[in-house]
């Protein structure tokens, strides 16, 4: 290494010590005019409550993706059971399995009846698709939300009362009024009671609502036992086997999860949004509680808006 090398060296040294120097005192500076404050111990379970409620959200949202994401395989799948009933019967008749014709006329009976609730289920999940893609019009009007509360309490209070669980509402403001399609949104709000009271094992429903002033909606709460919700199902719906003699499919019904999809999806048509939030324990029965909210369109008074 010759002299001018050690020159170099010299100079590139003595800027660095010079560079470290300027920028640690900076790097002080900026620490003292900006100090951090200290997180307080009485901030942290809001924190971690609202970190709960973003990580259920995400999964709601992952599982509503999923539900749409598989519209078709759960459609087909949602068909297929019926259908398998219906060829069990037909097979039965047409291998000459009937001892007599009036066990004959028996299955072409049970075969025409669940052709009839296939074609109801058909009708159901075509008229939700229909109103997604805008084909039906909505009847969106202002209605009153304890008349339709109170409808609704009406017609699933004895459903609820013949399996043993209370159902409880809480009244709401006669003075508000929600943005809706009227009969829509009571039969949305009966499904939903309805798949619960189906699901449960015990405790109780209540449905209240809630208003916010800075917000445009009102909330409508289902409080329903954790375990009466259908938090997932399988995705991969359509299976390769084949039980075509099987003919104890007498119940052709929709699945809670395709419920919850075709529900969830008749209030998006109709400005609103269905979610699930952190479930709780009710203090009366010591039972897990999950609450459905339903979000509806306000609607603002025209003297509020002068």
């Amino acid at each position: 290494m010759n002299w001018s090398n050690w020159i170099y060296l010299g100079v590139g040294i003595s800027l660095g010590i010079i560079f470290r120097h300027f920028f640690g005192r900076s790097s002080n500076v900026l620490s003292s005019s900006f100090p951090v404050a200290p997180l307080a111990q009485e901030d942290m379970p809001t924190i971690s409550q609202q970190l709960q409620q973003t990580q259920l959200a995400y999964q709601m949202a992952r599982e509503m993706s999923q539900f749409k994401a598989g519209f078709l395989a759960r459609t087909t799948h949602e068909l297929r059971s019926p259908l398998s009933g219906l060829i069990g019967l037909h097979q039965l008749i047409l291998s000459d399995l009937c001892e007599d014709p009036a066990e004959e006329r028996e299955f072409i009976a049970q075969a025409h009846e669940r052709t009839l609730k296939l074609l109801k289920l058909m009708d159901e999940i075509l008229s939700v698709a229909r109103m997604e893609h805008g084909t039906n019009k909505l009847d969106i009007q202002p209605r009153p939300l304890a008349q339709v509360l109170q409808e609704v309490h009406n017609l699933t209070y004895m459903l609820a009362a013949n399996r043993n669980f209370p159902l409880q509402l809480l009244p709401a403001d006669p003075e508000i009024y929600v943005l809706t399609d009227y009969l829509w949104l009571r039969q949305i709000l009966i499904s939903l009671i309805d798949t619960a009271i189906t699901q449960m094992e015990e405790g109780s429903i209540c449905i209240s609502s809630s208003t916010l002033p800075t917000n445009n909606f009102v909330n409508i709460w289902l409080d329903v036992p954790t375990h009466a919700i259908p938090w997932s199902e399988p995705i991969d719906l359509i299976k390769s086997e084949d039980q075509l003699t099987q003919i104890d499919q007498g119940n052709a019904v929709l699945s809670p999860g395709m419920r919850l999809l075709m529900n969830q999806t008749l209030i998006e048509v109709m400005g609103g949004k269905l979610e699930i939030l952190p479930s709780t324990i009710a203090k009366e029965t010591s039972v897990q509680v999950t609450r459905l909210q339903i979000s509806i369109p306000l609607v603002i008074p025209e003297a509020e808006l002068l």
